[in-house]
């Protein structure tokens, strides 16, 4: 798969990603989680054929391309893709995120349904469920405990509750250091600030949801079955012997799912989702 690098600037921060050049077909876009980089999809890359067009990214203060400007939050990531989605004509896509890139592809449905021909959702938590009382304590107390973790036992401690394979905690590891302590905080507490609870809100895309069974952060491994069982465009799997990175940790039986469900609700011969690719 020949992928070409491109750049935008937008608000104070260069962007990198990475794009199938050309494309007329049905688009998959992928987006990472908290601290790591594009990186991660390279063996879901390597399952995909030409038919599908491909974009992935670095998002601001990720990989080795910074500043990270001088805001972050998950409504910003939403405009930094619907920038680069406009940019490059593309009307429509499946998403495809990890936790954070989870969390952004499910606030591109809820306000930019149109944009979105479904979603993969690995190990990533609902953004409109009740959360319970001790949810919302814990995530108010959630600068604090920051603020008070050394930054190497905080990088040691994520790598090992997001991943079962040494390789992919060490790749972790690396990420979470280019990042670096302070914008690190910045992301995590980002995420859990982009939350809002919608009584009665469903997601109006099919999406396919995973969550490795070893999945050790946050209430994921407890929240991701309740949260499917309401959901009723929702196809939900564990992923055996994997962690919070279930598609690094077992990439065979993620791509197995994924391919599957793209075969069904983006299949290769649908209306093309493209048009010319516009100029900044």
């Amino acid at each position: 798969m020949t992928l070409e690098l491109r750049m935008i600037e937008k608000d104070g921060c260069t962007i990198h990603y990475w794009i199938t050049p050309e494309h007329r077909g049905p688009w998959l876009i992928f987006m990472h989680g908290a601290g790591a980089d594009h990186r991660m999809f390279d063996e879901q890359l390597q399952a995909l054929d030409d038919r599908y067009g491909v974009l992935l990214w670095d998002a601001r203060g990720h990989g080795q391309f910074r500043p990270i400007g001088a805001d972050f939050s998950i409504q910003l990531l939403v405009e930094d893709m619907l920038a680069i989605m406009n940019r490059e004509g593309i009307e429509r896509a499946s998403f495809i995120g990890q936790s954070m890139g989870g969390n952004t592809a499910q606030e591109i449905a809820f306000y930019h349904p149109d944009r979105v021909e479904s979603l993969i959702l690995i190990d990533c938590t609902c953004n409109t469920m009740k959360l319970s009382f001790m949810e919302k304590q814990l995530i108010s107390l959630t600068p604090l405990l920051l603020s008070m973790y050394p930054w190497k036992t905080m990088v040691e401690q994520s790598a090992r509750a997001s991943s079962v394979k040494p390789n992919v905690r060490e790749y972790l590891r690396e990420c979470f250091h280019l990042v670096g302590a302070a914008d690190f905080k910045r992301i995590f507490l980002a995420t859990t600030a982009c939350l809002h609870e919608e009584v009665g809100y469903r997601i109006q895309r099919p999406f396919l949801l995973v969550c490795g069974v070893h999945d050790q952060t946050g209430n994921i491994r407890k929240n991701s079955p309740l949260w499917a069982e309401r959901e009723p465009a929702c196809e939900f799997h564990w992923i055996d012997h994997a962690g919070h990175c279930a598609n690094q940790d077992h990439p065979e039986a993620f791509n197995q799912l994924m391919i599957s469900f793209l075969d069904h609700h983006s299949p290769v011969t649908a209306k093309p989702i493209w048009k010319e690719r516009n100029s900044l």
